[in-house]
Order: structure tokens, then C-alpha cells, then sequence
């Protein structure tokens, strides 16, 4: 990986912080979401799922994007990644050419790279030296077509087995941490500290409950890059 930029000038945009906004992520199992409703409640942002493998596009993408969009919330899409299917790059490409790109515009989030259990094999058949670079080529590309670094969507146990617990992302890659518990936990990979944390996968709205780790500020400064 190409590594532009240290973590403590990350620091500026992402720190470790008491205050938390709330948010949540969905996909096409949770159908057309009620953006309006789930603002109204207090979230202020939502993650959506855009593509799958370099072949699936969520039908409810554009759809649910739209509404976030005019609910006000900050939004952003998601790429579950598929490293049987395709390459890192081709899949980020696939990504960006269907709703994954990034503006900053201040209200549209860098995308994310949703990596985590394989629909039959946790680490998709590959060794740790492969799943690393199945992701740097993911990554890399994405930042060359988009002048942002993905977040990295992940667990720690599936981090720490499939990639060796590998650090060499935690420089320029947000944290998006799944961990299922009253505090997020060990902090994987050489991250610091999470920038979001799904917390449990039944927010009211539909989908899993988010949180950014910062205020409505911090928030912002991730959308505007």
C-alpha cells in the first residue's frame, strides 16, 4: 500500500471522543427505508449498500440513497467485498461505477469496503499474504479514482484470522468496527480507535445501529474529505 498520510494527521478528522452521533446501515433485505423517520429519531447519517463482487448492484441503492439525501442525512455507500469473485481493483472500480464514488460535498461519506465471513469459506480460500493484497489492490484503486481512502468495514477476530491482523491500513483507512458489545473492544489492525462502530444489527429503522465516534463537526469533516 501506498501510504500518503500518518496518523496523526488523521487525528484532525477521526479522534477518539465521548461524543458519539448516532447512524445505521442498510441493504436490500431492509427494502425502501424511511430516511425521514430515522432522522427524525436522531440519526444524522446512513451507510447503504451499493454493490457486491463485481457483479451484484443492490436494487434499493439509489432509492434509499435519494431519501437520505433528502432527510438530510449523510450518506454513503458500501461494497460488500467478495475476494472469491473478481479482483481487489476491478471490484473497487465496479464499486465506484455504481453509486460508490465520493464528493466533497460535505454530505457524502468515502465508501466503504465491507470485508468480513465468506458465504462459505471465512477467508474466501485465500492465505493471509493474498487476502492482504486482495485489499491493498481494493483500497489503492478506490483512492485513485475517488482522492479519498475507503473506511474498512470489519470484526477483529475476522481481521486478526484472515489477514494476520495486518496494520499496514490503519494509516489511512477509517475504521468501521462490528462488534457487538456495550464498548467496542480491541481495536484490530493497528487502529487506534474505531471512526464508527456498529453496535447491534437492530436499529428501528431497519438494519444495524451505527455510531460515530465524534460530534455533528467531526462527523461533517469526514464527509468534506
Amino acid at each position: 500500500m501506498v501510504l500518503l498520510s500518518t496518523l496523526a494527521a488523521l487525528a484532525l478528522h477521526f479522534t477518539l471522543s465521548t461524543a458519539q452521533v448516532q447512524g445505521f446501515d442498510v441493504s436490500n433485505y431492509q427494502g425502501n427505508v424511511d430516511m425521514a423517520g430515522a432522522y427524525g429519531a436522531g440519526a444524522r447519517f446512513v451507510i447503504i449498500k451499493a454493490t457486491e463482487g463485481d457483479t451484484f448492484v443492490d436494487p434499493y441503492f439509489s432509492a434509499n440513497y435519494d431519501a437520505a439525501t433528502g432527510a438530510g442525512l449523510i450518506r454513503g455507500g458500501y461494497h460488500f467485498g467478495r475476494p472469491d469473485g473478481g479482483s481487489g481493483a476491478s471490484q473497487a472500480q465496479f464499486f465506484v461505477s455504481n453509486g460508490g464514488g465520493w464528493s466533497g460535498d460535505g454530505i457524502t461519506l468515502p465508501g466503504t469496503l465491507d470485508i468480513e465471513y465468506g458465504p462459505t469459506d471465512t477467508c474466501y480460500g485465500l492465505d493471509v499474504a493474498s487476502m492482504v493484497a486482495w485489499i491493498t489492490d481494493f483500497v489503492n484503486m478506490y483512492q485513485s479514482l475517488t482522492g479519498r481512502w475507503p473506511m474498512i468495514y470489519t470484526t477483529n477476530d475476522w481481521w486478526t484470522t484472515c489477514t494476520g491482523n495486518d496494520a499496514s491500513f490503519s494509516a489511512n483507512c477509517p475504521l468501521f468496527l462490528a462488534s457487538y458489545s456495550t464498548a467496542p473492544g480491541v481495536m484490530p489492525g493497528g487502529w487506534p480507535f474505531q471512526t464508527i462502530w456498529q453496535y447491534d444489527s437492530a436499529y428501528a429503522y431497519g438494519g444495524d445501529s451505527d455510531s460515530f465516534n465524534g460530534d455533528e463537526a467531526g462527523l461533517a469533516k469526514l464527509a468534506t474529505g
